[in-house]
């Protein structure tokens, strides 16, 4: 019974969260979780149908559950990861931000572009745009 209640309070606080936000803000909120490592802050502004792309069009994850599995096990495994914004650009309901991200301390930074879909008061799409070079882990 008190896992129930502390998930419904958890879905509840999650809709919530974000109802008010700007896009900037929900941008701003999952960089904020990333960087500390909090799956549940990251996730908040997320939609439940989240759908993740690398640019144009290559569909690599979908669901916010499979967004969880993959980024707990980045969180769990990289100790040195880290995100640097450099630029953030906003228009409407689309941001675009410009990173730096630390996977290991001993390699360089990657700098990607991420950009956020928001409708409904939550991130729908996120497209990534990474060099040529780069080769998932």
């Amino acid at each position: 019974m008190k896992c129930i209640l502390t998930l419904t309070l958890m879905t509840i606080a999650s809709g919530l969260f974000s109802q008010n936000l700007t896009p900037e803000q929900l941008a701003q909120a999952q960089l904020d979780g990333y960087n500390n490592r909090d799956i549940d802050a990251f996730l908040a502004p997320y939609s439940e149908t989240i759908k993740i792309y690398n640019f144009p069009a290559e569909l690599t994850t979908k669901g916010k559950e499979a967004m969880r599995k993959g980024y707990s096990n980045m969180f769990d495994n990289l100790p040195d990861l880290h995100c640097t914004l450099i630029n953030r650009m906003v228009s409407g309901n689309t941001v675009i931000d410009h990173e730096s991200v630390v996977f290991r301390k001993d390699q360089p930074a990657m700098e990607v572009f991420a950009m956020y879909k928001i409708s409904g008061g939550k991130i729908v799409e996120v497209y990534f745009i990474r060099p040529e070079e780069y080769q998932p882990e």
